[in-house]
Parts: C-alpha cells; structure tokens; sequence
C-alpha cells in the first residue's frame, strides 16, 4: 500500500439514519424528495444509498450552490431533507460543508465529528475560529470562464506581479520605498483573474525559480491567498486586502543579508536570530507606507506566530493572533515547503499538506487548515502525476465535485518517451487508455521528474486543456 493510501487509509464509520435524525432540532420534519426538486438553502440529511459510497465529506450538509445540487443529482435518485428548508440552524456543524471526495472525508472525519465549526464573514467583524465567533454570512463564488480561456489574461497578470515583486524586494535594498498603488495594481489584476478561475493563477504558481526564490514565494503566497480567500467566502474587498498582505508578508527579508537569506545549509543559532528578524522589520517597513491598511502591517508581524505561543516575534497565542495572519501563515508554509530553496528540495504538493495537517492545532488553525487542504485539492492544477499504467501528465484542472480524479494532460507514454501531441483526458469521465483500462493517476511527483518540466510546456504556448480527449500538437 502507497503513503498516500497509508495517509487516507482511516476509514469514518457510517452512523446510520438514526444518528443524523437525533441531530434534527425537535420542531422540523424530514421528508423525502426526488433530485429534481433540490433547492439552494436545503438541508440534505439522508441519501437513497449509504454516506460511505459517495463523495460527499459529511453525513449531513446544506446545499449552498448548484454545483452542490450538480454533485448529488451525479449520484442519488432521492434524498431526506430536513423540514422548513432554507433556514439553517445556525449551530450545526453540517452547515459549513461541502460535497468532496472520500480521502478528504476520511482526512477529516475525526476533526470533523469533534463539531469544528468554519470561518464566515461579514464586513464588520473579523472571525477568530478557534473561539467559534464566527458569523454565518459567505459569499459564493462560481467560476465564469474556463481554465484555458482564463490563461490568457492569468498569464501577462502573473508576469507583471511577478516583476513587481522582485522590484520591491530589489528596491527596499537600496532605500527605495514601496510603491503602493502599483502593488495594488497587481494585486487585483491577479484577484480579478482568481474570481474569473482560479485555476490558471494556481497551476502558474507552480513555475518555480530557486534563484528568485524569496519574490516568487511573495507573489505565490499573495496568488495562494486570494484564492483561498475566494474558497472561504469572504467578500471580495477583503479578498483583495488579502492577496495585498500575501505579497508583502516577507517585506522584512530585505534587510537579512544575502548570505543568510541563500545560505544553502542550516542556519547557525546566530544567524537563525537574524532571519527571525524579518517579522520586526516588515511591519517597520510597511508602518512607513502612507495609506497602507493595518491588516497588511498586522500579516508581516504576525505570520509566524504559532496558536500555541511558540511563535515569534512576540509569541502570542491563538485568539491574539490577526485572523489574516491565520490565513497567510499556512499558505506561506505550504508554498515554502512546495518550492526548491538553497537549502533543500520541493516536496509534492501532498506532502506540504500533510505536514501542515500534522501541524493543525498546535502551530495552524485546524478550521482554516482543514478548508485549504480542501481548497488546494489532492492533486492541485500544474501537478505533474504518474498513472497506474505508467504514463505521466499534468494535472490541468481540479474536479470540484470529485477531487481525485481532476483533467490531465498526458505528455509521456510508460517507457517515460515525450507524446508527439497531448491528450488531454477527464478523468472523472473514467477515460480509458490504449488498452481499455481506465486512467487512474498513482501518484504526484516533483516537477522535473521523468523530464516533464510545467515550465517547459507553458512556454510552448499549449493551449491547456481545451477539449477533453483532445489531442495537442506542440
């Protein structure tokens, strides 16, 4: 058995119809309906076949949106509601999640049935999940365009973020201050392709540059948060104050000198003192920024505090922690750990999560930990995995109803030799290779790996992922 399946391998037992109709508050009814007739505010609480067969993560959920419906119509032919529809109660657990593939539920089902409640949003308050103060409102998103019809605005807006980072970084080196108004710029350029699909930012932030380490990690971590921000529900303004604080997050590491900032080993107790630093000196930098919001200068001083006070640099513990710098410190982590450095290698995608699920509670807020595993997906866009018959691809775009089985572009046959065109294939419509077996994708490896490079086949020009079963030639 693979790590991966070793990972997932906690199977959640199924608790029958009469654990979820004791959940019921005392004045609803339940009654059973056909598909057809699932409307958006609904409480689903039972399906015509058992939770443990499909692909929704809890038994028992609110329908917030017609992918929602979409997801249950693919597999029931009826379903139990719970009676007077559309009016949540406002305690239950369920009525945070969303339908998602079984790894997932079994990646969550113990934090799951410990009651955790999820993020909200509204424009006054500023939710602390790990007090459940959270309030009920969230906005949600459906994407408007596809992956590959978004590409081409993503790309020019990921190019011009890209180069402003590094001239900020670059800038504050030499005494230059921060031009806020181009970094919002770019900002909402890329937010504004994240809320048209955010799938063609995310497989961008997978072109990695170990010179250019420490401004591509800005911009990634801005990328990163916006859409998670996008996943959480929050309104757009804050979406949009968020991909501003991921891009200045580390601000302060400017000011550590380059032999500590690229050393390729481990940092002495001196020099580890000195990177500590960068937290201090990002919020005196961004102090010194007329008009810049606080939320910005709260994210560059707070990301690496820990919720259990070890953290730095003032080690405050969860409820005193920004909920921005929540947000921002496990997506720094994560891309941190996803990315080549000059003191280590870039780990899969899916180890970066499990590490930073193993770090939940302690170190993350488990909520926000448990929706960006969700939101980042098993195999997220721009991840290049290796099928169960030997073929290699890349993983173009994120399946949300079934999120282990995403579309692929197939670059290199078993033998590991290049295809002369691309095919790219759906998984979830179990697409069948030359022998009549369904693809099935086996595992996620490093970028590079068997010689696939996502940079090489972007700057191709490929027209990613247009027709499923489409054959491409480069």
């Amino acid at each position: 058995m693979s790590s991966f399946r070793l990972f997932f391998f906690y199977k959640m037992s199924h608790q029958g119809q009469d654990t979820v109709s004791k959940t019921l508050r005392p004045e609803t009814t339940e009654l059973e309906i056909p598909v057809s007739e699932l409307r958006i505010g609904m409480h689903v609480i039972r399906l015509d076949k058992p939770w443990e067969e499909t692909d929704f993560l809890m038994q028992g959920f609110f329908i917030h949106s017609l992918d929602d419906i979409d997801a249950v119509r693919s597999q029931c032919q009826t379903v139990v509601i719970e009676g007077k529809a559309g009016r949540p109660d406002k305690n239950a657990t369920e009525s945070r999640r969303k339908p998602v593939s079984n790894r997932f539920m079994r990646f969550f089902a113990k934090k799951a049935h410990a009651g955790d409640k999820g993020p909200g949003r509204d424009r006054h308050s500023r939710p602390e999940t790990e007090t459940g103060a959270a309030p009920p409102t969230r906005v949600s998103y459906i994407n408007k365009v596809q992956v590959f019809d978004e590409m081409s605005s993503a790309r020019p807006a990921y190019n011009e973020a890209r180069a402003l980072a590094k001239s900020v970084m670059a800038g504050l080196r030499v005494g230059r201050a921060i031009d806020l108004n181009e970094a919002k710029k770019v900002v909402n350029d890329c937010v504004d392709s994240i809320l048209r699909n955010e799938d063609a930012l995310l497989l961008l932030t997978k072109l990695k540059d170990k010179d250019e380490y420490t401004a591509e990690h800005s911009l990634n971590v801005s990328i990163l948060s916006a859409a998670f921000g996008k996943h959480l529900g929050m309104l757009e303004e804050e979406i949009r104050t968020l991909g501003l604080c991921g891009l200045l997050h580390d601000v302060g590491k400017a000011r550590v000198p380059d032999e500590i900032l690229k050393k390729p080993g481990s940092l002495t107790p001196q020099e580890y003192a000195i990177m500590r630093k960068h937290a201090t000196w990002g919020r005196d930098i961004l102090m010194a920024v007329p008009k810049i919001t606080h939320a910005t200068i709260d994210v560059a001083y707070n990301h690496h505090e820990r919720l259990d006070g070890k953290g730095y640099p003032l080690g405050i513990k969860a409820t005193q922690i920004p909920y921005l710098a929540k947000v921002v410190a496990i997506v720094d982590t994560y891309d941190a750990i996803s990315s080549s450095r000059a003191y280590g290698a870039a780990r899969s995608s899916m180890e970066a999560l499990k590490i930073i699920h193993r770090s939940r509670d302690g170190q993350f807020d488990s909520e926000l930990t448990r929706e960006f595993v969700l939101m980042v997906g098993i195999y997220p866009p721009g991840s290049i995995v290796e099928m169960t018959n030997g073929e290699v691809g890349i993983v173009i775009a994120a399946n949300p109803a079934i999120k282990r089985r995403p579309r692929v572009m197939l670059v290199a046959d078993r033998n590991k030799a290049k295809h002369k065109s691309y095919r790219t294939i759906d998984l979830s419509t179990k697409a069948a290779d030359a022998n009549g077996k369904a693809y099935v994708i086996a595992r996620e490896v490093p970028d590079k790996t068997h010689g696939v490079s996502l940079k090489d086949y972007l700057e191709e020009g490929l027209v990613l992922g247009r027709t499923v079963s489409e054959d491409i030639t480069p």
